[in-house]
């Protein structure tokens, strides 16, 4: 990934541009998710689980709008 310096830019805004282009790739958080070796079934747990606890949470706070 690069970022080219824009004429009259200053390294603080060229600096802010890179962290945002970078964060909108999704480069840091596909390297942190790498960081370890995670079997499929223990992915597939973990999907399993927060799908559960979406589901609670909609459910709650439909309960709540109730009242």
């Amino acid at each position: 990934m690069s970022v080219l310096l824009r004429p009259g830019e200053s390294q603080e805004s060229l600096l802010k541009r890179f962290r945002k282009e970078v964060a909108d790739s999704r480069i840091l958080s596909t390297y942190r998710k790498k960081r370890w070796f995670v079997s499929k079934s223990e992915e597939k747990r973990k999907a399993k689980q927060r799908a559960t606890r979406k589901a609670r949470r909609k459910e709650q706070q439909a309960q709540q709008r109730e009242y």
